[in-house]
Parts: structure tokens; C-alpha cells; sequence
């Protein structure tokens, strides 16, 4: 989730944006899935189960997509973040929206593989492909419990303040001139800033904090049974939240951490740790 590093052309990026994605989602969903299929296979009442999987394995998504896609792209990810990069970190605008559609692609190709390999569960767990299940792909107010009453506007503030803290936290621990992680440890600590907001921000948005996350999935899952994939439990239409919430989110995370970190940074790298000064210096 940074700049990129290496002259690969716009193919080799895009490519790496479209795995990167596609292992995230393949996790995100696929422990989704595994807690709302099996859960509801085994508990009537059905329901989220166990939260604490379903974030942990989210954070896990992200660092292990980091890993795959960072020397091409710098492995953003997440449309949301491609854009506020563009607008501060000097990030080509060129190449925005092919980055969004690539990141999209592949978790709608992720989110295909889940449903394939989940079918008979899901289809056991809830035969009418309803919202019940609609979850495992795509994030709805109060995580579809119409007995919260979350709907789009709280929705939307959860997803603007959640995916501000995400990107907040991503141009400080990315930032060279801050005190970034050593050893190439910056994929795992943001994996596990998406564990902290998925823990502290999951209920009323479902923390889908990423455009590409949500649409991708939710596509998938309109094309493979799901009718109703674009409205909520209330049936309002919904899918604009998940996309709108983040890009503004992710501007206002990149704007306080410029205006209130950032700009009272030295403006040249500090030195290493441990390194010997040099003469007159």
C-alpha cells in the first residue's frame, strides 16, 4: 500500500493489483463463508458466529495480498487508497482507474471461486440465496440484523470514519520519514490495523472499507443467484455506500494525517539507526 517501486509498466501493476486483491478477497469471503455456512448449519439461529476469525482472517487477507502484489504496484489494494495516493502522495491520476478496475477483478474472480466452493453449504444453509447468506460477499447495515437499526446513513458515517482511520494509519506506516516498521514489516502491521478496525468498527457497516471489496463480491453474487444482492434488509438500495463511504473516508484519513503529522516531518530521510555520523555532521 505504497507507491510504486519498480519500473514493471502499467501491465505487470495491474496484474499484481488483480492477485493482490484476489488473495484478500479470497480469505475475507472464504471466512465468511466458512462462519455464516457453518454457523448456520449448526446453530438455527443462525448469525455472524465468530467475529474474532472472521477479523483476524480479514487482516491476514490484506498482509499476504500485500506481500504478493507490493514490489509491482506497491500493492494498494483498494480503490479507496489508490486515489487518496493519487491526490497525496503524487500517484499518477492516469492510472487510478485502471488500478480500481483491476483491484475490482480480481476480487470478483475471488469472490466466484468462493461461491463455487462453498455451493453446497450455502445452498443448504440457505436455499433462497437471501440475506441471510448475502453477507459472505458483501457488507450490509448492522451486518444484515434488521433488529439494529443501522441503516444507510449510519452506514455511511461508519464507513467514512473506518476507512479514514485505515488510511490515516497506512501513510504513517508507509511514510519514510516517519518512523516506518524495519525488515519489510509494514504488510503484516497494517494487516493488523484491519484486525483492530475490524474488531472496533464491524457492526455497523461491516467494515468493508475498500470499494473493491464490497462491489466485486456483490457483483459476483448477483450474477450467481443472489437477487437481491444491491439493496439491504430493508430493501433500500445499498451498494453505493460501501464505495462512496471509503473514497471519502480514505481523503479525510490522508488529509489529518498530512495536516497534523505530516507536515511537521524533517524533509529528508533520518538517518538509520546505530549509523555513525558523518565528518561534520
Amino acid at each position: 500500500m505504497a507507491e510504486r517501486r519498480t519500473g514493471s509498466g502499467l501491465i505487470g501493476e495491474l496484474s499484481a493489483e488483480f492477485a493482490g486483491t484476489m488473495i484478500l478477497i479470497l480469505f475475507g469471503c472464504g471466512v465468511v463463508a466458512q462462519v455464516v455456512a457453518g454457523g448456520a448449519l449448526t446453530d438455527p439461529a443462525g448469525g455472524l458466529g465468530d467475529h474474532d476469525s472472521i477479523s483476524w482472517a480479514w487482516g491476514l487477507g490484506v498482509t499476504l495480498g500485500v506481500y504478493v502484489a507490493a514490489r509491482l504496484s506497491g500493492a494498494h489494494i483498494n480503490p479507496a487508497v489508490t486515489v487518496a495516493l493519487a491526490v497525496f502522495k503524487g500517484f499518477p491520476w492516469r492510472k487510478v482507474v485502471p488500478y480500481a478496475l483491476a483491484q475490482t477483478a480480481g476480487a470478483f474472480v475471488a469472490a466466484l471461486l468462493v461461491r463455487w466452493n462453498y455451493t453446497e453449504a450455502l445452498a443448504k444453509a440457505d436455499p433462497g440465496h437471501t440475506i441471510k447468506t448475502q453477507v459472505v460477499f458483501s457488507t450490509l447495515p448492522a451486518n444484515g440484523n434488521p433488529n439494529l437499526p443501522v441503516h444507510e446513513w449510519g452506514a455511511f458515517r461508519d464507513q467514512v470514519i473506518g476507512t479514514a482511520i485505515l488510511m490515516l494509519l497506512i501513510m504513517a506506516i508507509t511514510d519514510l520519514l516517519n518512523n516506518p516498521p524495519g525488515a519489510n514489516l509494514a504488510p503484516f502491521v497494517i494487516g493488523l490495523v484491519v484486525v483492530a478496525i475490524g474488531m472496533a468498527w464491524g457492526t455497523n457497516a461491516g467494515y468493508a472499507i475498500n470499494p473493491a471489496r464490497d462491489f466485486g463480491p456483490r457483483l459476483a453474487s448477483f450474477l450467481t443467484g443472489y437477487g437481491g444482492a444491491w439493496r439491504d434488509q430493508y430493501g433500500n438500495f445499498y451498494f453505493w455506500v460501501p464505495i462512496v463511504g471509503p473514497l471519502i473516508g480514505a481523503l479525510l484519513g490522508a488529509g489529518l494525517y498530512k495536516a497534523f503529522v505530516g507536515r511537521f516531518l524533517p524533509k529528508a530521510e533520518p538517518e538509520p539507526p546505530g549509523r555513525v555520523p558523518a565528518p561534520g555532521g
